[in-house]
């Protein structure tokens, strides 16, 4: 039994290390040489032959974001407590949205996040409403050329709404009100007068568009990244990659909920009123060196008689991810599954659970870090009696030892028998030979739930802990480079991120320590391969988690930390000798 709980072990720590190589390491690998290569066309440097005039192009077509905001038309400024920025006169357009709370580093001082950037920028975003016209009707339409006049307000914010007009000379007058709340819903109004004599026929559209991405937001197997939202009740989730080379859209229709693109914290969604029936729409199309990626929907037909006015309201969210701000919408709003917007995974019974019991932790506790430790009890408490009964089958599978071996020396020659009298032995014992198995296959779903919490929550981003960290989702940032925190800079920055492994922080470090502390707490194996295989786990998991955040390091070492504890307790309880000290070879262990 205990080769073949080996076996397990190392199959489960060898399908980790693989999934870490091909999952992590390899993507972020890719995404280290994306980010070059755009570093260096920025510069004016290609990687790939190009004539002299498609690089002037490609060059003259990138302006700094801040020109890019000095452009024709006029913009009123958006300024709430989560957002600030601006809105473009020309096209009615958001294309301009940092967010407050968020910041690029750990630094407050450092820049605000951007979310949207106007076009002729390196990574153009921005989400635009309009309105197109029955096939065959020539009248004229607000498009992305339009300069809107502001007709009332001076800057968007909470209570502050501002008024757009539009008169396109033939009788019909466009009026945008345009509302904002504290978080990040936009509430855009539209109404359409017909003061002519001809009859039109108008269908309301949206989209969130997205000109190239930037290499960092692709880094994660299993984090969606790209495509998001709900049609027909149920999650559309395209990936950037489906439009690689230039796929046909991806359509859908249904009566209520939304569409957008998202990053791993921030996200861009339009939302229809949520009772009408729509055409939605993921697009990828493929120009110069970049892809263009488009999220859409069109509403049904309005008929706009001479006299009459159409009035619509429709939705924009533009902001962070913040699980409690996304349910709100959803229950306020009456949004269709708006928290599909977070990627809890398949297994979100696992994943919702456990960030709520993190959360409220959190809230109790006023630090994440303690919340993380909390939770890491909690944990372990529930799985108490896994444990109590696996040790109770390890001391009478110690106690039967001798019996077994007798069994196979006796039927040494013929293995059907032996395994009869094994069996025998376990019924009349009482013994289930796989029950020491049963604790460790029950961790897997738990840790992989985890770790899909503390990847896609931004709960943790720039959330501190005690001491040196400073950012539960980053790595830890004392390293064997930087003289663990002595020296004042970060050696994450200073490796690619796929080399990020070699940067070994101290939380690692004591991660590896309680895993080696570990396989000394029982004998050592007699073969020699086996002991060589335990010797070298703690070391690889230390390089393994170095790159991984520090709020999931942090857990397990605290995991590992009570296991040590709760091992060493439920040991002398059940009488099962303690090898600890003899293995460590401690000046005052007794000899083994």
């Amino acid at each position: 039994m205990e080769n073949k709980n080996l076996l397990l072990a190392v199959v489960l720590s060898a399908a980790v290390l693989f999934g870490w190589q091909y999952f992590v390491a390899g993507p972020q690998m890719k995404a280290e040489q994306q980010k070059q290569s755009v570093l260096a066309k920025e510069k004016g440097v290609e990687t790939k032959p190009a004539s002299i005039a498609a690089k002037a192009q490609q060059i003259a077509a990138v302006i700094p974001r801040s020109k890019a905001l000095q452009s024709s038309g006029g913009r009123v400024v958006i300024s709430t407590p989560t957002v600030d920025g601006s809105l473009s006169l020309k096209g009615a357009r958001f294309d301009d949205l940092q967010l407050r709370h968020y910041h690029e580093t750990v630094d407050p001082k450092s820049p605000e996040v951007v979310l949207f950037s106007p076009q002729n920028t390196a990574f153009p975003y921005y989400a635009v409403y309009g309105w197109v016209a029955a096939s065959g009707d020539p009248v004229k339409l607000p498009g992305d050329n339009t300069v809107w006049t502001l007709a009332s307000g001076k800057v968007l914010g909470p209570n502050t709404p501002v008024t757009l007009t539009w008169d396109n000379g033939q009788g019909l007058v466009f009026t945008r009100t345009i509302a904002v709340d504290d978080q990040y819903m936009f509430t855009v109004r539209d109404t359409v007068a017909n003061k002519g004599g001809k009859a039109h026929t108008l269908y309301p559209f949206a989209y969130v568009a997205r000109d190239g991405v930037p290499p960092e937001k692709q880094h994660y197997w299993s984090l969606h990244e790209g495509f998001v939202g709900v049609a027909d009740n149920s999650l559309k989730d395209a990936k950037y990659t489906d439009f690689d080379k230039d796929e046909p859209p991806q359509n859908f229709q249904s009566t209520g909920g939304w569409l957008g693109i998202t990053d791993k914290y921030w996200m861009a969604a339009v939302l229809p009123p949520q009772n009408e029936a729509f055409d939605g729409n993921f697009r990828g199309t493929h120009y110069r060196d970049t892809h263009a990626y488009q999220a859409d929907y069109r509403l049904g037909a309005r008929t706009l008689k001479p006299g009459q006015t159409i009035d619509l309201t429709q939705h924009l969210f533009a902001g962070a991810k913040v699980v409690s701000v996304i349910q709100n919408y959803e229950k306020n709003l009456s949004i269709a599954k708006f928290d599909y917007a977070i990627d809890w995974g398949w297994y979100s019974f696992f994943t919702r659970p456990l960030f709520w019991v993190l959360d409220h932790a959190y809230a109790f506790l006023g630090n994440f870090g303690l919340a993380i430790l909390l939770l890491t009890i909690l944990i372990r408490g529930a799985l108490f009696p896994l444990a109590n009964a696996q040790f109770k089958q390890m001391t009478r599978m110690k106690k039967l030892q001798p019996e077994m071996e007798r069994i196979k020396e006796r039927n040494k020659d013929d293995r059907v028998a032996q395994q009869q009298e094994m069996m025998a032995l376990y019924q009349r014992e009482k013994v289930n030979p796989v029950s020491g198995c049963l604790p460790m296959v029950i961790q897997i779903p738990i840790l992989f739930s985890l770790y899909k919490v503390f990847l896609v929550t931004i709960e943790m981003y720039h959330t501190p802990f005690f001491g040196w960290i400073k950012d539960l989702s980053a790595p830890d940032p004392t390293s064997w480079i930087n003289l663990f925190g002595l020296l004042p800079f970060n050696p994450h920055a200073l490796l690619p991120s796929f080399l990020g492994f070699l940067s070994i922080g101290a939380w690692p470090v004591l991660l590896g320590i309680t895993q080696w502390v570990q396989t000394k707490m029982n004998p050592a194996p007699a073969d020699p391969v086996q002991a060589q295989m335990f010797g070298y786990m703690p070391i690889i998991f230390t390089f393994m988690f170095a790159s991984l955040p520090s709020g999931l390091v942090i857990y397990y070492t605290w995991s590992n930390f009570l296991t040590l504890l709760q091992q060493y307790f439920m040991m002398r309880k059940h009488g099962v000798e303690i090898h600890l000290f003899n293995n460590l070879k401690l000046p005052w262990a007794k000899s083994a």
